[in-house]
């Protein structure tokens, strides 16, 4: 069975099979349906994950093997296999046949595949995935459906907006999904739930580039506490919305500490990225700083932004704006590297 990935949430409503295969068109669209199957399965008591990685060298007797063996740990488990390249090889395909002819028992598999074309998706190996489980496609939405696909990720916000300002903001995006969501995102921290005013919108999103938000978070990533001051002071001085510019620097430090937190469970430093959702012109300056501060260093400053986020809201005492500069301080000021630690198990 196929589905589009935009089907997923409903499907799952139905229940959690044990194949799932997601074909990576769009790469924010593949990222989410994974993260809502991993969710799924450890609401459901999957407390085992294996992930396997097919790439040059890799022992695929690793995929029979990780799905007939359980921990004294846990009763259930998901096993994840990543296949970069979409070509398994002669023995990938035997190897992928035999598995999905005899499914473990509690066991969920999950496969990622990057998009195929149409000899791929001939394959007997794909067909035995299509045939025993469900095909989950992340197709590239494209700009006649943009402002549909804005509206819904909106409506999950609990906002709405007119026909002309989801064409607005589409425009401004020019196509591009991942930029599309941050504005959705951004929306949701700086308005409440309801319709949105058309015209707040307008401001909200081209403040955006008016005011070099990001340049605060480049300048923290990049450990440069002096230039990171000086933006802030600017920002505040301009009258910047600190809603947007916290969400901007703490986006960048999740992305850093989910990175790390991949790479220390020994994930290869390209999954690693797809797995944190670290695309485009940022993607060097996350990694780096994933490579400067441990995940402890990132916790505190995550947990740190939390508190910020509860100033701006009017709960608790204190200068929101003094704080983040004092938490770009704090961080900067740490330059340990973590420990990459390589396995091949970990918690879901």
């Amino acid at each position: 069975m196929r589905i589009d990935s935009e089907q997923l949430p409903q499907q799952l409503k139905r229940g959690l099979a044990s194949l799932y295969t997601i074909v990576g068109e769009e790469p924010l669209l593949a990222l989410e349906a994974g993260d809502r199957l991993r969710a799924q399965a450890r609401e459901l008591g999957y407390a085992e994950r294996t992930l396997l990685v097919a790439e040059t060298g890799f022992d695929w007797g690793e995929l029979a093997a990780a799905g007939a063996s359980l921990s004294l740990f846990s009763e259930q488990q998901l096993i994840e296999l990543r296949i970069p390249n979409g070509k398994p090889g002669v023995a990938g395909a035997e190897a992928i046949a035999r598995y999905c002819a005899r499914l473990a028992p509690d066991t969920v598999t999950l496969v990622h595949l990057p998009a195929m074309d149409w000899k791929a998706v001939q394959a007997e190996w794909f067909k035995a995935l299509e045939a025993q489980g469900t095909v989950v496609e992340a197709r590239t939405i494209n700009r006649t459906h943009l402002p549909r696909w804005l509206a819904g990720r909106l409506a999950q916000h609990g906002q709405s907006a007119d026909e002309q300002t989801l064409q607005f903001i589409a425009e401004r995006v020019e196509g591009n999904l991942l930029a599309a969501w941050q504005e959705v995102q951004k929306l949701s921290l700086l308005f409440p739930a309801g319709k949105l005013d058309p015209a707040a919108v307008r401001k909200a999103v081209l403040d955006v580039a008016r005011f070099d938000i990001e340049d605060a978070s480049s300048a923290l990533l990049a450990g440069n506490v002096e230039h990171f001051l000086r933006i802030l002071d600017h920002l505040e001085a301009e009258g910047a919305a600190l809603p947007l510019v916290l969400w901007s620097v703490t986006n960048d430090l999740r992305s850093a500490y989910a990175l790390g937190r991949a790479l220390d469970r020994g994930a290869p430093i390209a999954n690693a990225l797809r797995e944190a959702k670290i695309f485009g012109p940022r993607r060097n300056a996350v990694e780096r700083a994933a490579g400067r501060w441990t995940a402890k260093h990132l916790q505190t400053a995550l947990l740190r932004s939390a508190g910020i986020d509860r100033l701006v809201k009017g709960l608790g005492r204190g200068n929101p704006w003094d704080e983040l500069r004092d938490l770009g301080v704090s961080l900067s000021a740490h330059n340990a590297t973590p420990s990459r630690r390589t396995t091949a198990r970990s918690a879901v």
